[in-house]
């Protein structure tokens, strides 16, 4: 908040003194907090963790509010809530008619909550904690994104300074090649904050279709999607010179694929449909092949990593592309990488779980295990995947009943739904990749603010603190 202050000031947008005045009672409240509980336990068992991550995305959004409120930006507590739920989250869905119109030093805050977020506040913690005399072992089991715990070395804070390095750096590369590509220094910073987050916060009301006549700009944010989407621990093999052990990745094999086949799909259906309105595309730099494969494969990579840019609406080009996105939004990037969604990695072990049953039903004595990257995988896992997905649906379908009973169509609802609880931003209907998401009713916003939570902690770090046995002795 400090930082978005002082920008403010370099810029005078007037929101100078209302953000300083957010920070100052922010940091009020943790210096109490702090003082409060200075007698407290240091061990912090996995159950803790689990209250700690929760609750610890809960006060970060309602502290988050605090600038918006202050400059008068959002004054409505409901949409200043859902602006910040969904920055942290890194949803990128917004309730804000005219960003254009805000001050510079809100415009950075809004993406910096996305930065923050999209490696985990909680993450970012474990490198602060031990130096409190707490281990955050707990914490990154609970935090971590992705199925895989992968860690990079011995010690977690190690782990959590290395990806946060990666982190950093890759924000500071994507930032430089945007201003060397003609992005203005300031729009740089905003979109790589929210493009390594795999957010999707723009400063353009626009989005990434302010710079459609400026191809450079698009590939490398689409570029830089594409490393946020995959898993931050193949960055950190691949930077240490072990780029065999990231080729071999199964995942990233994958999810690689995927890309590459659903963008040849999307852009033959693009330029050879006669009803695509290639207007959205204009104008056509390089021509109308270009144009039709750059922006498939932007909203492709965008929807898949769950960055949720946008250079055109998706939703206009064909109702068979409409359902091909909508089925995208389930997908979601690699375990390990700041995206939302199902990750590739779950659907991969549930498809080869599901192939193996045909062999199991032939053979019924023989013990056949789901291998991942040539290894067996437990059990256990698998039937931990299957139960997340089996939740993640069934939450979708609760999601989209509720929000079809406060008077969203259907489109829109089972859009509203998907988009929230995979973290992807634009949706379909009247929440589409043109519009926000300021159409909903106020209950409508706090229960997409509440999915998007489930979503981004992988539902059972959130659930399972609604379970009575959680709560028992034990």
């Amino acid at each position: 908040m400090i930082m978005a202050a002082v920008v403010s000031g370099v810029y005078d947008d007037g929101a100078t003194l209302d953000i300083t005045l957010a920070a100052v009672v922010t940091m009020l409240v943790g210096v109490l907090a702090m003082f409060y509980t200075r007698n407290h336990k240091k061990e912090v068992k996995r159950k803790e963790g689990y209250i700690i991550v929760t609750f610890g995305w809960l006060v970060m959004s309602a502290s988050g509010m605090l600038p918006y409120l202050f400059s008068g930006a959002i004054p409505n507590v409901t949409n200043a809530f859902f602006e910040t739920m969904s920055g942290y989250t890194t949803t990128g869905a917004s309730v804000v008619d005219d960003i254009e119109a805000l001050p510079e030093g809100i415009l950075l805050w809004r993406s910096l909550t996305h930065w923050i977020g999209g490696m985990g506040i909680i993450v970012l913690a474990i490198a602060i904690l031990p130096l409190l005399g707490i281990g955050g072992m707990q914490l990154f089991a609970a935090e971590a994104p992705g199925p895989s715990g992968d860690k990079l070395h011995p010690r977690i804070t190690d782990t959590a300074k290395r990806l946060w390095l990666i982190y950093f750096s890759y924000t500071v590369a994507e930032t430089l090649l945007l201003k060397l590509a003609g992005m203005s220094f300031f729009d740089a910073v905003n979109h790589s904050l929210a493009t390594l987050s795999t957010g999707g916060f723009s400063t353009k009301n626009a989005s990434m279709a302010y710079w459609n006549d400026q191809p450079l700009i698009q590939y490398i944010v689409i570029l830089f999607m594409f490393l946020a989407g995959s898993n931050f621990v193949l960055s950190y093999y691949a930077f240490k010179g072990k780029v065999q052990k990231v080729l071999m990745d199964e995942e990233f094999k994958f999810y690689s694929i995927f890309i590459f086949c659903f963008t040849i799909v999307a852009s033959l259906v693009v330029y050879f449909q006669a009803n695509v309105p290639m207007s959205d595309f204009h104008p056509m730099v390089f021509g109308e092949v270009e144009s039709a494969f750059r922006h498939t494969l932007f909203q492709v990579v965008s929807v898949i990593t769950t960055t949720g840019f946008v250079t055109a609406d998706f939703t206009s080009w064909t109702p068979f592309l409409t359902i091909f996105f909508f089925g995208l939004f389930f997908l979601g990037g690699s375990a390990g990488s700041t995206a939302g969604g199902i990750k590739v990695m779950r659907h991969l072990l549930i498809i080869k779980n599901g192939l193996l049953e045909f062999k199991r039903t032939l053979h019924t004595n023989a013990i056949i295990p789901v291998r991942y990257n040539n290894k067996t995988v437990p059990e256990n896992i698998v039937y931990n995947i299957i139960a997340f997905f089996v939740l993640y649906m069934l939450l979708f379908i609760i999601g989209s009943l509720v929000l079809g009973a406060l008077g969203l169509d259907f489109e829109s609802a089972v859009g509203g739904a998907a988009s929230s609880l995979g973290n992807v931003g634009p949706a379909l209907g009247t929440l589409n990749p043109l519009v926000n998401f300021n159409s909903l009713p106020a209950l409508g916003k706090w229960w997409c603010g509440f999915l998007m939570l489930l979503g981004r902690l992988e539902l059972f770090t959130v659930l399972i603190l609604f379970s009575p046995y959680f709560w028992k002795r034990t």
